[in-house]
């Protein structure tokens, strides 16, 4: 069943437009990728999904069309930033309370105990508990905000380049989790620049190229297009001998 419905979606800042009639979709319980170089404007469209700018085009969530951000958030929409976006000042504990702040203000009475199911998919987390979220290292920081997201029992992720200035290790960790999260159900919409790993974890991917999309389909099929492995795999395929 379709979640998330774009159609012909347009945006950008001000006059300057950067996504040029997007389309694409997320299925519950799937896992899709975008992939493209710096510029193409991948967080752009997760932005415009989510309702933080003005947009042209239709997007439906759950059968509905979908509203501003705020409306996003109360069906279980939740984007995590590239920049992360933590309290630094506050320790990690709060940062995952306020995460559940939506729900709580809705009545929900379990926002504390939901605490214990981050800190089961992230045990260092719970190790440091206590500590300021601004003397995390880049890993810890990104396991976070991903616990902070899912304090809000999402419906679908919005992730916008987990990986970025993660060293390989932590990437591999931080897209074991991922991969997780999808197999208990959440359905996730991934802007991945590192399109190798991001084709390894998911169901389906789209190549965003200058505002618009220039190849889609199943994550394998694009793991194994020539275009792909030569602009984005970073190794061609050998000519066959004659």
């Amino acid at each position: 069943m379709t979640l998330l419905q774009v159609s012909g979606l347009s945006a950008g800042y001000g006059k300057a437009e950067v996504l040029h009639e997007v389309s694409l979709t997320v299925a519950e319980r799937q896992l899709v990728a975008i992939v493209g170089p710096n510029g193409a404007g991948k967080t752009t469209l997760m932005h415009a999904v989510m309702g933080l700018l003005p947009r042209r085009g239709s997007i439906g969530f759950g059968g509905q069309a979908a509203g501003d951000v705020g409306w996003m958030v109360q069906r279980g929409v939740v984007l995590v930033p590239e920049t992360r976006a933590l309290f630094t000042d506050m320790t990690v504990e709060d940062n995952l309370l306020l995460g559940g702040f939506a729900r709580w203000r809705q009545g929900a009475g379990d926002v504390r105990a939901s605490i214990g199911d981050v800190f089961e998919i992230f045990p260092r987390l719970a190790e440091r508990r206590r500590q300021y979220a601004g003397t995390l290292s880049g890993g810890e920081r990104q396991m976070l905000a991903l616990g902070r997201a899912l304090m809000g029992r999402p419906r679908l992720l919005l992730l916008d380049e987990p990986s970025l200035g993660l060293a390989p290790k932590i990437v591999a960790d931080i897209f074991d989790v991922i991969r997780e999260l999808r197999d208990r159900g959440i359905a996730i919409l991934l802007v991945e620049q590192n399109a190798r790993v991001a084709l390894q974890v998911a169901d389906y991917g789209y190549v965003l190229e200058m505002g618009r999309i220039a190849l889609e389909g199943p994550s394998a099929a694009l793991a194994g297009d020539s275009r792909v492995i030569e602009t984005y795999l970073g190794r061609r395929k050998e000519a066959t001998a004659l």
